[in-house]
């Protein structure tokens, strides 16, 4: 269909769905702005352009600069209109995708389960009673619920891949200076990467090849490479001993049974230099790199920020300079521990996350509740490796189970084939 006709279904579809979720968004262009910018995609289409996103729709979190629309991060008082899109928002838009609007977060992007926001807490589209996943909760539930085709989100610590397991997505974390962070309002500078949600791992494949480029107007970005994996990889697994569920015994089976369709041989491991890496991020120093990151709006007007958010990056004011050299040498213990988990195995796989949490469950209990959900997501930017979540399975109140493909930096695009191949055979719940 033309550009236009995609952007108008597109727009009648998340209409019907504010009246469910109005709090997947946080701004978005006007109808007739959007029907403008598919027609013009339409108009370099018919000149003989080459477009490889031609007419998808697609959504933005809100700390990711889009022209036309201001950047808040969740937090009103921040916010600022910028003057251009942030670098792979105009490599989308070059490449014929049709921008719908900004979505919710966990301010600042800290967090991992969507109700730190002052817009209010995007749920599960599966089961409204349980969490989006954070930070990323907006676009995530715009992929999801089928809003658009596909939507930007961020990844420090797991955003991009714990929203993806609750609502059925592939969500892909590149690896690190992979894709552009120019126009990220930061979390965690040095590990911030944007990442990507969408239904099915060929979506983001065809991203990746469009934002996977050096970009030198971002001190952080890479050049980029591409490392095979071999046609039947080695498949690591957590000793039995390792694995934590939290007592969610219906994500046991459904990882259990996931690695049961795993075209390849499969080998313990033991990750834990993986999981003490993935507590440096918050218990250590390295969340002194959030605050640097807010240190003005902090001084200028703490209050604006959410309390929890609040309490979290003010902690890494009291740190030493000390303290975050010692974390990097605890770190590169971690790295090197880890060497062994790849002598062993090609590809990691573990549960994206050991459980999922009630609305109401994680208000009551914030911080604890959240940490869990980090268990195997944390360490993966703090070691350099690249990931893809993908669906498998849902338990029986509807939420969903994923399992995530980990391995060492470079090898993105392998593992969205793996995960591609993985993924055909996924279970599903039908359209939220």
């Amino acid at each position: 269909m033309s550009a236009v006709d995609a952007a108008r279904q597109a727009l009648d579809r998340i209409t019907a769905y504010d009246a469910v979720q109005p709090q997947a968004w946080i701004a978005r262009f006007s109808d007739e702005a959007v029907l403008a910018a598919a027609a013009e995609v339409d108009r370099r289409a018919a000149a003989g352009e080459v477009l490889p996103l031609a007419g998808l729709t697609f959504a933005v979190k809100d700390n990711i600069d889009l022209a036309g629309l201001p950047t808040t991060a969740a937090c009103p008082a921040f916010a600022y209109s910028p003057g251009t899109s942030a670098t792979v928002v105009a490599r989308l838009l070059d490449a014929g995708a049709v921008a719908v609007g900004k979505t919710n977060l966990d301010q600042f992007a800290t967090g991992l389960v969507g109700t730190r926001s002052p817009h209010g807490a995007p749920a599960c589209v599966f089961n409204r009673d349980y969490v989006s996943g954070g930070s990323s909760s907006g676009s995530a539930v715009a992929v999801a619920a089928g809003l658009v085709d596909f939507a930007l989100g961020t990844d420090t610590a797991g955003s991009g891949r714990v929203p993806a397991a609750f609502n059925g997505l592939v969500g892909f974390k590149p690896s690190r200076g992979r894709w552009s962070t120019q126009g990220l309002v930061p979390a965690c500078r040095s590990l911030d990467c944007i990442s990507v949600f969408t239904p099915d791992a060929a979506l983001a494949l065809r991203v990746d090849a469009v934002l996977a480029d050096l970009d030198p107007g971002d001190d952080f970005s890479r050049p980029t490479r591409n490392v095979p994996l071999p046609a039947r990889p080695r498949y690591g697994v957590p000793r039995v001993d390792q694995l934590n569920f939290l007592g969610d015994s219906e994500s046991a089976a459904l990882y259990r049974s996931a690695l049961k369709r795993l075209d390849g041989d499969v080998v313990e491991v033991d990750i834990a230099p993986l999981l003490e890496a993935a507590r440096l991020l918050y218990a250590g120093p390295f969340v002194a790199e959030r605050t640097a990151a807010m240190k003005d709006l902090l001084a200028r007007n703490a209050t604006a920020v959410h309390p929890v958010v609040r309490a979290i990056v003010q902690a890494g004011a009291g740190l030493s300079a000390v303290e975050a050299y010692e974390g990097q040498y605890a770190l590169a213990a971690c790295a090197r521990a880890a060497e062994a988990i790849w002598s062993a195995a090609d590809v990691l796989v573990l549960p994206t996350t050991g459980t999922i949490y009630r609305i109401a469950e994680v208000l009551a209990e914030p911080f604890a509740l959240n940490a869990n959900l980090g268990l195997y997501t944390n360490f993966v930017n703090l070691l350099d490796l690249s990931a893809v979540a993908v669906p498998a399975g849902f338990r029986a109140n509807g939420t969903g189970f994923g399992i995530s493909l980990i391995a060492p930096a470079w090898t993105d695009a392998a593992l969205l084939d793996l995960a591609g191949a993985f993924a055909t055979t996924k279970p599903s719940p039908g359209r939220p």
